[in-house]
């Protein structure tokens, strides 16, 4: 099971280090409003799906809550039907699908989790509520 933090589902974004922390960084500014996992991480955490309302605490490398954001669309798909608009809430910068398709591809298979154009894909997509840390004032 994922960890909570106030009640809250926590977001732990890549893997540690600095592709965390540039996702991370990407959430705080506004600029990433999406993530994609596949639905086979969330089997083998025994987590159910997201779902639209719900307050996610997203946390830096350091464990520590970097910001809050609210899901507001959850969709599973096939793999190959991601679609652009989808790549481009990633906020990570993709010049195309098939750029997003390839990225995801080379990292799920490095962490375990390879996918073919059929594995179903969880889209999960949020807004920025608080992109105060546990140490900032809430921001207005």
């Amino acid at each position: 099971m994922w960890p909570r933090v106030d009640g809250m589902r926590t977001l732990e974004l890549g893997t540690p280090g600095a592709m965390r922390e540039e996702l991370t960084a990407l959430v705080v500014a506004g600029v990433k409003t999406a993530t994609a996992g596949t639905l086979e991480e969330y089997q083998l955490e025994t987590e159910g799906l997201e779902y639209v309302g719900e307050r996610l605490a997203v946390l830096g490398n350091d464990g520590r809550v970097a910001a809050t954001v609210a899901v507001t669309g959850v969709e599973t798909v096939p793999f190959a039907e991601v679609s652009w608009e989808f790549a481009q809430a990633e906020g990570e910068g993709f010049t195309s699908v098939e750029h997003w398709r390839s990225a995801h591809r080379r990292y799920w298979q490095r962490t375990g989790t390879p996918v073919d154009d059929d594995s179903p894909v969880v889209l999960v997509s949020f807004r920025l509520v608080d992109g105060a840390g546990d140490d900032a004032p809430p921001q207005r």
